[in-house]
């Protein structure tokens, strides 16, 4: 007995590792799974209950059905013995709330998915709705158990059901930690978040094989669907991780950012404690920091040539609290940023154009991106802080026939549905269509603050003169007199100060303000409910 290694509680009972044997033992009255831990090791890969066991806090996790056996008997199937039929299910805590997890075991039958493990995996999504908590899935599998047939494709879709029941009641994270291939990427697909780890992590519908088989081309699983695939140019991936330590991790993190269900109040409760003294003095303590520097930083952030880019991430970090922003898709359409952060100690959803990349420009990718983000934080309650710097969206024939049209308009639908605090900056460019789909007051923001330098127009003093006087600059005798028309267009035009006399700006900032504005907005929005509920099933986004 000296060679069972203890691993951790389930069911309040040790877990322990048998390495000579592969089934379930029976010891002192407790059963004791055998995990072929030593496999996984050898491809480079924690094994499904360490990684549960990296995930939760320490003792917290409990297992659901360790008995559950598949009842197929075709292709010899009722002579395999597969314990817990793949997955192992059940729930612990992570930072001390609960959580419901799940991993599949590739060392038992490529974790391959049948009934019964499908049927595990939708209760515990079942389970986690009614009692709200978060969801988190591991997922490393072969894809489909094909001595099961359809029943397999059964448990695929009582998984699909259940992600889309728990869509906005609770959030559902997905980590792909091996191949996830064919019926098996939709689960994932469905779910708010997807980790994705270098090297490990590989998700298609159709592999390389089938591909070599139908399009004739050698391809490999990493050039095909591996992590940086899908975080820098599918869009699929949330996130992208060096290791599987650090991906558990940034799980952990990203649940101390998020509500753990809908109506959870915890994330925007305040930091600020005031304590009253003997004699009537009063002493208030921040669970927060911010260095009050620099807000004044703000005031030589922007480039001096409104042509020259920028990195937004500066502006960002400068108002909300110190070293709380916590980027969401940082590698895929770099023209917009989005994450979130903490304001005063309570979390916050950001978006915001990047001049830094591409100009900060609105194109096909970078639209979806800000409509998905915009969509989450609503449906959690979670407030929108908008950083605008856009000078339109993408012209030409590649991204008209990817869909701009249909894309761009996604942020104009996910903005104008938000019901959530709105609260909008506009630092330089603010231009066309672009300056009313990101967050303006036309679409339900409730505060709009500009800098002094915004240019707020349907267009550039280059684009609009080139228009207005395209007679006059074929001469070029007329030099100077279009000259003198681009200054009076920007003086006329494009300042904050005509916005706002029109009501379309709530005030007109020092860069230095920003923070303080910024937190008295949402403080004020608090309370803030929707009044616009229209009568109707659902609105139809243009997906």
């Amino acid at each position: 007995m000296t060679k069972f290694v203890k691993m951790s509680l389930t069911r309040n009972l040790f877990l322990y590792r048998i390495p000579s044997i592969k089934k379930i033992a029976h010891f002192g009255g407790h059963f004791m799974a055998e995990y072929n831990i030593e496999k996984q090791h050898a491809k480079g890969k924690l094994h499904a209950i360490e990684r549960i066991n990296a995930l939760v806090d320490a003792g917290s996790f409990m297992e659901m059905y360790a008995l559950a056996r598949h009842q197929c008997t075709n292709f010899g199937m009722d002579k395999k013995e597969i314990p817990y039929d793949g997955v192992i299910t059940g729930f612990g805590t992570i930072n001390g709330k609960k959580v419901a997890i799940y991993a599949q075991d590739f060392t038992v039958q490529g974790g391959s998915l049948g009934k019964v493990h499908g049927q595990k995996i939708a209760e515990l999504i079942e389970k986690a709705i009614e009692v709200k908590c978060p969801v988190i899935g591991v997922n490393d599998s072969g894809g489909a158990r094909i001595q099961e047939g359809v029943d397999a494709l059964c448990g695929y879709g009582d998984i699909f059901y259940q992600n889309v029941r728990a869509s906005g009641v609770i959030p559902q994270i997905s980590i792909v930690a091996g191949p996830c291939a064919g019926g098996a990427v939709y689960s994932p697909g469905l779910t708010d978040f997807i980790f994705t780890i270098d090297q490990i992590s590989h998700m298609y519908i159709t592999g390389p094989k089938v591909v070599k088989q139908v399009m004739f081309m050698d391809i490999s699983d990493e050039d095909l669907g591996g992590a940086s695939i899908h975080s820098q140019k599918s869009g699929v991936a949330h996130y992208r991780c060096a290791n599987e330590n650090e991906c558990y991790e940034k799980v952990r993190k990203l649940l101390d950012y998020i509500p753990h269900f809908y109506g959870d109040k915890e994330p925007f409760a305040s930091r600020i404690t005031t304590h009253k003294g003997l004699f009537g003095s009063e002493k208030t303590e921040k669970d927060f920091a911010y260095t009050e520097s620099k807000a004044d930083e703000l005031n030589t952030i922007l480039p001096e040539e409104s042509h020259k880019g920028y990195d937004i991430h500066e502006v960002i970090n400068r108002v909300v609290d110190d070293g709380s922003f916590f980027g969401v898709m940082e590698e895929f359409a770099q023209n917009a940023i989005t994450g979130f952060a903490k304001i005063e100690g309570k979390t916050v959803g950001i978006v915001a154009n990047n001049p830094g990349f591409l100009g900060g420009i609105l194109n096909c990718d970078a639209s979806d991106k800000i409509a998905r983000h915009v969509r989450f934080c609503d449906c959690y309650n979670i407030p929108l802080l908008n950083f605008v710097d856009v000078p339109g969206f993408v012209p030409g024939p590649q991204e008209e026939q990817k869909g701009i049209i249909r894309h761009g308009a996604k942020v104009l639908y996910a903005y104008s549905e938000a019901s959530v605090p709105k609260v909008t900056v506009i630092t330089r460019k603010a231009y066309g269509g672009a300056y009313i789909a990101m967050c303006s007051k036309h679409l339900g923001a409730d505060f709009v603050f500009a800098w002094p330098k915004a240019e707020i127009a349907v267009m550039g003093a280059e684009g609009a003169t080139g228009i207005l006087y395209a007679k006059e600059m074929k001469d070029p005798a007329n030099a100077a007199l279009v000259e003198q028309k681009k200054a009076e267009y920007k003086a006329t035009f494009m300042t904050p100060t005509i916005a706002a006399q029109r009501d379309y700006i709530t005030a007109v900032i020092n860069p230095s303000e920003t923070r303080d504005k910024v937190v008295k907005s949402f403080n004020f929005l608090e309370t803030k409910t929707s009044s616009d509920a229209l009568s109707r099933k659902h609105g139809n986004i243009p997906l």
